[in-house]
């Protein structure tokens, strides 16, 4: 079931938020074309919190390491990471975010 995660207000673009959604850590980004991101927030490289990474395009990059992940796909771009991270769905109503942290979507 989706829960209330945080108001689309509540995001920045182009940066990520660090949300716990039924024990999961999940980094929420919203990018320059208002679109809204949810992916798993520990880097599966080093395990850091992306969620204090950078923001560009569609990727997501981990602030230790420089290893980029797809927002879309959740899979790694570049090395150290190998492992693909979940990527969640977001639902958006009026103007709140909700994730159902028991699904992953299917790339």
């Amino acid at each position: 079931m989706a829960e209330l995660v945080c108001a689309l207000g509540d995001l920045k673009v182009n940066e990520a938020k660090r949300v716990v959604v039924g024990g999961k850590a999940i980094a929420l980004v919203l990018d320059g074309s208002g679109d809204v991101h949810a992916i798993g927030d520990t880097c599966t490289h080093g395990d850091i919190s992306l969620s204090e990474g950078f923001v560009e395009d569609d990727t997501l990059e981990c602030w230790a390491h420089g290893s980029q992940f797809s927002l879309l796909t959740g899979k790694p771009l570049s090395l150290p990471a190998y492992e693909p991270v979940p990527v969640y769905s977001v639902e958006l109503t009026d103007g709140n975010i909700y994730i159902d942290p028991t699904v992953t979507k299917e790339i």
